[in-house]
């Protein structure tokens, strides 16, 4: 049992502390301790709710001395990335900036350098935050999450991941261990557009975009947008619209209308609708523009 208060944090309650050292083990607890269980990755988000009272876990699962859920590297399927992978090692590696730069462009801007240092992959993403600027880009990268539970492994598609605000398809008992992307769009464009209202801020709207170009010609096409509806989400229609056309102008003016008419921003908030669907427009013809001419 620890009482967190005696190191002034002004966490004012008890809870039990556990460190698991396996996946296995972590499974375990998780399992046992059921809705009464919260993990610890980087605790940039954690801990600011413990703070403020949003969150009062009576155990505190903390993860990070599980070696085998952190790293970055290249299987046979494509790139794996840890769980537990620093946010600083996304930006930080030569392979992502090279061959993933919209991984590469989202992970740069998420907070300070102090809280790139200590967030997670992991963790960026189970906060299941609209705003999660990794997860719009692993959205649009199409990656899949490999969890672990107690009947065993599964993997989920990024676009079936996010069930609402700050809710997952995660059960009780089970983890997020790594998310991989696919080989097949490492040769593919990428575009990366952010507006916040301040420096180091969550993002007001944000669009990942990638694509397959062939002269011109879109083969194939994701935009997956932040901020603009309860979860991270793709406008699908607006990529049924695009795939097989050559991208001139009266082609992207169409695809811009339609992306802002396609997003659900609420009309409260951090901005208003009419501001967001404006910005989608500018974003979509922006990324269009950049692919045409590439």
């Amino acid at each position: 049992m620890m009482d967190i208060n005696k190191h002034n944090t002004h966490i004012l309650h008890r809870f039990e502390y556990h460190a698991p050292v396996t996946v296995t083990e972590a499974v375990k607890l998780l399992e046992e301790l059921g809705s009464e269980a919260t993990i610890l990755a980087g605790g940039t988000d954690l801990i600011v709710k413990m703070k403020d009272g949003s969150e009062r876990p009576r155990h505190i699962v903390n993860i990070k001395q599980i070696p085998s859920l952190s790293g970055v590297k290249e299987t046979p399927e494509g790139l794996w990335i840890g769980t537990l992978t620093k946010i600083s090692e996304l930006e930080n590696s030569r392979v992502i900036k090279e061959k993933l730069p919209v991984l590469y462009e989202a992970a740069r801007v998420i907070g300070s350098v102090q809280v790139r240092n200590l967030a997670t992959v992991g963790g960026n993403i189970c906060n299941a935050s609209p705003a999660a600027d990794s997860a719009i880009a692993f959205l649009a990268l199409d990656a899949v999450a490999q969890i672990t539970g107690p009947n065993g492994d599964r993997k989920v598609p990024f676009g079936e991941f996010f069930t609402g605000p700050g809710r997952t398809v995660l059960k009780e008992g089970e983890l997020l261990t790594s998310i991989t992307v696919p080989r097949d769009v490492y040769s593919w464009k990428g575009h990366w557009a952010r507006v916040a209202r301040a420096s180091m801020d969550i993002a007001t709207i944000s669009l990942a975009t990638t694509a397959k170009m062939d002269g011109g010609v879109v083969k194939e096409i994701r935009l997956a947008w932040g901020t603009v509806a309860p979860t991270p989400m793709r406008t699908e229609n607006v990529e049924d619209y695009l795939r097989g056309k050559k991208l001139e102008q009266s082609i992207i003016e169409e695809a811009a209308m339609l992306a802002a008419s396609s997003i659900k921003p609420r009309d409260r908030g951090r901005s208003s609708g009419p501001y967001k669907r404006k910005v989608a427009k500018g974003f979509i013809r922006e990324a269009l523009t950049k692919f045409a001419e590439a």
